[in-house]
């Protein structure tokens, strides 16, 4: 039994790993539009509006990250209806996008560090690490997800993650007593 929970964790950690380089590429060009239009604003018209300009760059780069997430990263995975695909996108975006502007919110107002490195390291690389791990998750499993679980490649993703256990071939032939293979069943959806 552990055995086979080592091979479905090996096989899940596999099959992410592309989505997780695909993601890092798109992350880190939409960083580059973040950070740059960030910084051009900091330094031009909204220099005493640090949190509002973190909102206006963090929304640019979630347009560009949505095309970019939609049209190569997940782009097996997208969903028949765009509406509801980019509505879930702009509300797992705007809670990642509230991560961003908390932390330059906590810099500046808590902390009291208002010079323009400090909220930028604040907005522009606490704020996006921390924003970039939730949106990964949230884009995997909601916004992209519905056709996921049709995968057959992805049919023990919950079973790993303990969401729920599915009686598989495996399990009812060792149930029945017959041999285990060792081998990872599929199931049928």
């Amino acid at each position: 039994m552990l055995e086979r929970i080592k091979l479905k964790i090996a096989g899940l950690i596999s099959l992410l790993w592309r989505e997780v380089a695909k993601f890092g590429v798109v992350g880190g060009v939409a960083f580059i539009i973040d950070s740059g239009i960030y910084v051009w604003l900091l330094h031009g018209s909204m220099s005493d509006s640090q949190v509002k300009a973190k909102i206006i760059a963090g929304v640019v780069a979630t347009m560009f990250s949505w095309v970019a997430n939609r049209y190569w990263t997940f782009r097996h995975r997208r969903q028949a209806n765009v509406v509801r695909e980019l509505v879930m996108f702009i509300i797992m975006n705007a809670i990642g996008l509230g991560i961003a502007a908390a932390c330059v919110w906590v810099t500046k107002y808590w902390l009291g560090l208002t010079d323009p490195t400090s909220v930028f390291i604040a907005g522009s690389v606490v704020g996006l690490v921390l924003g970039t791990i939730f949106r990964f998750f949230a884009y995997r499993f909601w916004v992209f997800g519905s056709a996921m679980d049709a995968e057959e490649e992805f049919a023990h993703d919950h079973e790993v993650l303990g969401n729920h256990k599915a009686d598989t071939g495996a399990d009812a032939a060792h149930s029945a007593g017959q041999a285990d293979t060792g081998t990872v069943p599929t199931v049928a959806r």
